[in-house]
């Protein structure tokens, strides 16, 4: 059991945000087959529903041209902005995405969302979003102190804003951040070394309110990743599950009470194709398997598992289908689990 909301994972189903609709009320749909609804991200829809340019609303010196579709940080602006900025920091509104950077979050938000085990939002990482954003000199704003140091701040503040709404419509809301990126901060040449990350991934774990969750389809330094202040760890499980459980870090993480979002149903058409129920079961329960060795209790390791599709995936030929089928087996493979360790 996560002790600072009370939510167990027993199997429950839920996604990273990121889906390839372009119908709202398709994505929608989707997203509340889940036992934990999540607000869709739908960058086909519009450039302002892409992660990253949703988080920046507000950020100082941001450019958003939409028509190119860039998105960068003009330094002599965000100089001169940086003085209203920091007048309007307290302003909890400022935090708050509008209805032009997300459509869906605004009429997920508009729903009755009291009666579900938990509802979830998620917001882009400090890290992947300084990583990503550059300056007019399409240099990455992580190697601008004063830039990475805002992101820090201003995402947290992000975080918390969306977990204060949402929790108004259930009070065991969550949010977790996307990590994309992370797993480059381990590249020697990206120039931000991870001993920095994650002396500053600390800091802003430790204000963020409520349950600290983090997700991410890459492959980091699992080390690195588990001894990280947070509660709940979503990743892709399909790719690296095998990796992950290896690490006797997971055997600690898990008996401090915290949970995994096992990433486990592919969602691209190439490998969904190849599996079936029973192949993706056997393929979980082998890593359980090891868990179990190392001293863990199968009991133990259900009730502390969120089941998730492997990954986000935009690039199907077959656009919406696949995706959509990749919810309905993971739907199939929680049930089946529930009834398995009942």
């Amino acid at each position: 059991m996560d002790g600072r909301t009370g939510l167990k994972g027993g199997l429950s189903t839920t996604a990273m945000g990121i889906t390839p609709h372009e119908d709202v009320d398709e994505a929608l749909r989707l997203a509340f087959t889940m036992d934990i609804p999540f607000w869709p991200q739908l960058p086909k829809l519009s450039y302002y529903e892409d992660m990253y340019v949703q988080a920046m609303e507000h950020f100082p010196g941001v450019v958003i041209d939409e028509e190119h579709m860039r998105i960068f940080v003009d330094t002599d602006r965000f100089m001169e902005e940086i003085p209203q900025y920091l007048e309007r920091e307290d302003n909890l509104q400022t935090f708050a995405m509008s209805d032009r950077f997300s459509l869906v979050y605004r009429r997920f938000l508009s729903m009755d969302l009291s009666s579900y085990k938990a509802i979830r939002g998620q917001v882009i990482s400090p890290v992947s979003l300084a990583l990503k954003i550059v300056d007019e000199n399409d240099r990455p704003i992580v190697y601008n102190d004063e830039m990475r140091a805002l992101a820090y701040s201003f995402i947290q503040k992000k975080v918390n804003m969306q977990r204060r709404e949402l929790k108004e419509k259930n009070d065991r809301a969550f949010v977790w951040v996307d990590d994309p990126g992370l797993e480059f901060i381990f590249n020697a040449m990206c120039g931000y070394d991870n001993i920095k990350a994650k002396k500053e991934l600390m800091d802003f774990y430790d204000g963020i309110d409520g349950t600290r969750g983090l997700h991410l389809c890459g492959r980091p330094d699992w080390d690195f990743l588990l001894s990280l202040n947070i509660e709940i760890l979503s990743f892709n499980a399909y790719a690296f599950g095998d990796i992950f459980v290896t690490y006797d870090k997971v055997v600690d993480f898990l008996k401090r009470g915290n949970i995994v979002s096992w990433g486990i149903v592919p969602t691209y058409y190439e490998e969904f194709s190849k599996e079936d129920l029973q192949s993706i079961v056997k393929r979980l329960e082998s890593m359980w398997k090891i868990l179990e060795k190392k001293g863990l209790d199968i009991h133990m390791i259900v009730q502390q598992s969120l089941l998730a599709p492997a990954t986000c995936n935009l690039m199907n030929t077959d656009k919406t289908a696949t995706v959509e089928k990749s919810f309905e087996l993971l739907n199939e493979l929680s049930l089946y689990l529930k009834e398995r360790y009942a």
